[in-house]
C-alpha cells in the first residue's frame, strides 16, 4: 500500500499592492473632509482678518478708493483714541457687569426651571412648556415696547437693570437644560433620594457635575447674545454713562465724519472677550451639542 504523497506546502502569496502598513503611510495624514472646511473656515475668517488689519490703518488709508487690503505701515491711532476715551472702560465694565449677570441669571434660573420641567409632574406642567416655548416663536420686535413699558413702571429705565432683568432667565435656557436633564439616567437620582437626598441636594450634587457640557452652552450663547445686544440697550439707555460697548461705539460715528480707525479698533476689543469664551467652552459646547440627543 503506497502512502500518497502529501502536497506541496504553498507559500503566502504577497497581495497585489502594498502591504498594509505603506498603504496606510500613503493616505493623507488628515480627514479628507479638511479639504473641504479648510477653505470654508477661511471665508468665515475673512471679515475677522479684515477688521485687524484695518483696525491698525489710517483714517485716510481706510477711505482710499480703491481699498487698500494691506497697511502701508502700522498705526495705532484708532488704539490710541479709543483708549484715551474716558467713557470707554466705564463701557466696558457695563458690558462686562450685565454679560456676567445675565449668565448667572440664566444658569441659576433655567437650572431650576429645566430640571422642574424634566422631572417633576405638576398639573398644566405639559401646557406651561407648551406656552414657554411658544415665545421662543415670537420675534423681540414684538415684546420691545410691552418689556419697555414694565420697566418704565419698575423705574429701571436708563439703568444697567433694565438690560439685565428681561434677561435673567431665557426660554432657550430652560429648554435646552430640561433637554439635557432628561438624557441624564434616572437611577442615579432615585439612588441619592434612598439615600435620603432631597430634590436640591440631588440636583447640586449628582445632577450639576453630570451637567457641565449643558451650562457652558448656555453660558456661552447667552454671554454672546448680550454681550453683543445693541437695539435693546439702544432703547432703554439714553446716557453715555450707562452705554454698552456696542452702544459706545455708535458714538464714534458721526454724521458728517466717521472716525473708521477708531471703529475697528473699538470693535476688536470687543470681539476679543467673546473669541475667549468661546474657545475657552469650545470642547465643553461640542459635548452638549453631541449629547444632546441621547437618552439615558
Amino acid at each position: 500500500m503506497t502512502a500518497t504523497a502529501a502536497p506541496p506546502y504553498a507559500a503566502p502569496t504577497v497581495a497585489a499592492g502594498l502591504p498594509g502598513p505603506q498603504r496606510r503611510r500613503r493616505r493623507l495624514p488628515f480627514s479628507p473632509w479638511h479639504l473641504l472646511l479648510v477653505p470654508l473656515a477661511l471665508v468665515f475668517a475673512v471679515p475677522l482678518i479684515w477688521l485687524l488689519l484695518s483696525s491698525v490703518m489710517s483714517n485716510a488709508e481706510i477711505n482710499r478708493f480703491p481699498p487698500a487690503l494691506w497697511p502701508s505701515h502700522i498705526d495705532l491711532g484708532g488704539y490710541r483714541y479709543v483708549l484715551g476715551n474716558a467713557m470707554f472702560p466705564r463701557w466696558f465694565a457695563n458690558s462686562l457687569i450685565v454679560s456676567v449677570a445675565t449668565v448667572v441669571g440664566n444658569l441659576v434660573l433655567g437650572t431650576l426651571g429645566g430640571y422642574a420641567f424634566a422631572r417633576m409632574r405638576f398639573t398644566g406642567s405639559k401646557l406651561l412648556l407648551g406656552l414657554m416655548m411658544a415665545t421662543m416663536a415670537i420675534p423681540f420686535q414684538l415684546t420691545m415696547i410691552p418689556t419697555f413699558l414694565v420697566m418704565k413702571q419698575l423705574g429701571l429705565i436708563d439703568t444697567l437693570g433694565a438690560l439685565i432683568v428681561p434677561s435673567l432667565v431665557t426660554p432657550f435656557a430652560v429648554f435646552l437644560l430640561r433637554q439635557f436633564f432628561l438624557s441624564l439616567p434616572r437611577e442615579l437620582e432615585e439612588a441619592a433620594w434612598i439615600d435620603g437626598c432631597s430634590r436640591l441636594r440631588v440636583l447640586w450634587q449628582i445632577v450639576l457635575p453630570l451637567s457641565r457640557p449643558a451650562l457652558s452652552t448656555v453660558a456661552v450663547l447667552t454671554f454672546l447674545s448680550t454681550w453683543n445686544d445693541l437695539t435693546w440697550p439702544l432703547i432703554a439707555i439714553n446716557h453715555e454713562p450707562q452705554y454698552t460697548l456696542q452702544l459706545g461705539l455708535t458714538t464714534f460715528q458721526g454724521q458728517h465724519h466717521t472716525q473708521w480707525a477708531a471703529v475697528m479698533a473699538g470693535n476688536v476689543i470687543t470681539v476679543l472677550p467673546v473669541l475667549l469664551a468661546f474657545l475657552g467652552a469650545q470642547k465643553a459646547f461640542i459635548r452638549s451639542i453631541t449629547s444632546s440627543g441621547l437618552k439615558g
